[in-house]
């Protein structure tokens, strides 16, 4: 049964994509992109992850929407095990999850209009046809604040905001639960990020609807963000509060990335000290022994390089994985 009140629960997901070489195209080796990763996602609320390029963030989102098959591990969905189910019933339950992709410019079809292209999940699911069907797409137009107008155009009279907020439109259309953002606003101009962000939390109050909320700007994880889980190299390094981890970040790999982060005060931002971590990431076919992050982290010890820590809560729904945390 899924915990009271948390509509998404992952329990020890790994995501390995083979590597194949020679003529027979053999598997040498194994990308483990996400490696034993487990977090819950509450009814209603906004979870940000974030991490370094290329640390399983995307992955994580599309293995629980079921677009990437798991290698192992759980993932429940109002206590529906996503993992186990046929594709005929994975396919209706997908009209609760939606995704909202990063790129405005390659996720819509060039050849559908904007109407077609929102209007699409509501013939998929069979939800709506004739008169209703173009009332229904006029209604979600206007829910993203674009005109009817617009329906009739094609993405490329759009600028990268609008199709954006067309890419929002898409996602709504089925009237899901639980929408995977997966850094909807990365590849926009900065007004315009803030005008999207606007809209996702409109969206959020007046549908209830959850998001995981996946991005690399810490600045705008925190003011979309109620809760935060930090990734690296595959791994959850540590998940709290959003005003908890940035005033109180306890994993020395968080306390890096938190110092990187530019303050609009030149004095503060003068005066605080930077973390810069040595080296580079580890390649994921190649992960290092004990903690993952041990190789960069100015805190190493023995049993670093030995063990892997456990993601522990030390009180308040503060999760760390760190030997140096209890």
């Amino acid at each position: 049964m899924v915990s009271d009140g948390h509509l998404v629960e992952v329990s020890s997901l790994k995501m390995y994509f083979p590597v194949l070489a020679g003529l027979f195209r053999r598997k040498v080796a194994n990308v483990k992109a996400i490696d034993n990763v487990s977090f819950y996602i509450k009814n209603g609320e906004t979870l940000g992850l974030v991490g370094e390029s290329g640390c399983g963030k995307t992955t994580t989102g599309r293995c629980i929407l079921q677009l990437y098959k798991p290698t192992a591990g759980t993932v429940l969905f109002e206590g529906t095990d996503l993992t186990k189910l046929p594709p005929n019933t994975l396919r209706h339950a997908r009209r609760n999850m939606q995704l909202i992709f990063q790129d405005p410019y390659a996720s819509l079809d060039p050849r559908q209009t904007a109407g077609d292209i929102v209007g699409e999940p509501l013939l998929i699911h069979n939800l709506a046809h004739g008169k209703a069907y173009r009332e229904r797409i006029d209604e979600i137009f206007a829910m993203v604040d674009l005109e009817k107008r617009m329906e009739e155009r094609y993405p490329h009279e759009f600028s990268g905001g609008q199709r954006q907020r067309i890419g929002i439109a898409r996602a709504l259309a089925a009237e899901p639960k639980f929408i995977v953002c997966d850094e909807p606003v990365s590849a926009l101009d900065v007004s315009i990020q803030a005008q999207v962000i606007r809209l996702l939390e409109r969206l959020k109050e007046e549908l209830h609807l959850t998001y995981l909320f996946i991005a690399h700007d810490l600045s705008v994880v925190r003011y979309i963000s109620d809760r935060v889980a930090v990734m690296y190299l595959g791994k959850i390094m540590e998940i709290t509060g959003s005003d908890e981890l940035y005033k109180n970040p306890l994993h020395p790999y968080t306390q890096a990335l938190l110092s990187a982060v530019p303050i609009p005060n030149p004095t503060v931002d003068r005066q605080r000290k930077r973390i810069l971590l040595s080296g580079d990431v580890p390649s994921p076919m190649n992960p290092p022994k004990g903690c993952h992050f041990n190789p960069r982290c100015r805190l190493t010890r023995d049993i670093c390089k030995e063990q892997e820590p456990e993601l522990k809560d030390i009180g308040g729904e503060h999760f760390v994985a760190c030997h140096l945390i209890s």
